[in-house]
């Protein structure tokens, strides 16, 4: 393990700081130990109640109090998110929020009861990515209502709306300089069914038909026409299989162009576990972020990926410019459905992984004496 001796660069106090993580799904497992559990009843193949999943995590890791406050989830994170203190809280928030009963035959459906919103407003959660491959999984009815549900809540969304180009009108934050905007689209390769696409009447997903050089400049097209001076720009994509670490070469031409054309964060997510991350041109390029809050404690299978472990991203940027300063990863466990700081054990193997897996790119990573996996800088 390589370990850095300071724990935070010396930033201006005008640069941007962001937390990223992948995959929010507080359906299912995480929705039942919540005060206002869903119907139980569930519609897969092997799993017919939500409760089972509790129980798996129980005879995984111990008993779970019932019911428990919003801020149980979150765990460790949520006070490692208020000493970073950071200007904008992204997640991909891979749940419908919704009362429907309107499942979509899919294999797997994810719903949080519109009462539980409290688990995301409790993190603070600033931006909610939806274009994804759960948003609908309860139909128009359930789409529509979790749009409400975010909207009385006070938390933005992109990637999801009534129409196409509310689907793709992204989120705007105030920053002390300029504005933060932040795109959510989705790809068939994550699981999101063609037919989910918004149209221009029709409610749906940003969904991009392929990851393709003419998808990319059609994205670009709608940034560039909606993005002003000063201001720093998000996409947040969900693409790919959930296990993995090859990068196909067309998703990294696709990160390369978005860059090229004003984007100064790329957030990919979809995988169960972490992918590789490069700085392209100055600009950090996330491309898988792994699972962060979800019920698949004491699910067997993959272990070798350890999905288990759940990275905070914690992103500084040049204001204006969008130049990558810093990037921290804090890394969480779930044990008992909530976020618990991994062992220093489990984070040298992460720091291990993200340098072997990103090393074509020739991003390295070490740990700071703090206990997080820091971007090496190189030497001057």
């Amino acid at each position: 393990m390589n370990v850095r001796d300071d724990t935070s660069p010396a930033l201006d106090s005008a640069s941007v700081r962001l937390f990223l993580c992948g995959d929010v799904m507080t359906g299912r497992g995480i929705d039942q130990i919540l005060p206002h559990p869903s119907a139980p009843e569930l519609h897969e193949d092997f799993v017919r109640d939500a409760r089972d999943y509790v129980l798996l995590a129980e005879r995984r890791s111990g008993w779970i109090p019932k019911p428990v406050t919003p801020e149980y989830v979150w765990g460790a994170a949520l006070s490692e998110l208020e000493q970073r203190a950071p200007d904008a809280r992204i997640v991909n928030l891979e749940t419908s929020i919704t009362r429907s009963d309107d499942w979509v035959d899919k294999g797997i459906n994810y719903r949080m009861h519109p009462d539980n919103v409290g688990c995301l407003t409790t993190a603070r959660i600033d931006v909610c990515a939806l274009a994804n491959n759960h948003v609908l999984d309860y139909g128009y009815a359930g789409l529509l209502e979790t749009l409400e549900v975010l909207e009385r809540a006070g938390c933005h969304y992109a990637g999801a709306g009534r129409t196409l180009s509310e689907a793709y009108r992204p989120a705007r934050l105030p920053l002390r300089s300029g504005t933060l905007r932040v795109f959510s689209v989705g790809t068939p390769s994550s699981g999101i069914p063609e037919s989910w696409a918004a149209g221009q009447n029709r409610p749906g997903v940003a969904l991009l038909p392929e990851v393709s050089e003419s998808a990319a400049e059609e994205l670009v097209s709608r940034i560039r026409r909606d993005k002003g001076v000063g201001d720093l720009v998000v996409v947040s994509i969900h693409w790919g299989p959930n296990w993995g670490y090859e990068l196909p070469r067309a998703w990294v031409e696709f990160a390369h162009r978005l860059v090229e054309g004003g984007v100064d964060l790329v957030h990919g997510h979809s995988s169960h576990h972490p992918r590789a991350i490069e700085v392209y041109r100055g600009k950090l390029v996330l491309y898988g972020c792994g699972d962060f809050v979800t019920d698949y404690e004491g699910i067997e299978g993959y272990e070798e990926y350890r999905g288990d472990l759940a990275p905070m991203y914690f992103a500084t940027l040049e204001p204006h410019s969008g130049r990558l300063l810093d990037l921290r990863l804090r890394v969480m466990q779930s044990r008992r459905l909530r976020l618990e700081r991994a062992t220093s054990r489990d984070v040298s193997w992460l720091e291990r992984m993200l340098s072997t897996i990103s090393a074509q790119f020739g991003t390295r990573f070490e740990t700071a004496a703090d206990g997080t996996i820091a971007l090496a800088r190189s030497a001057p």
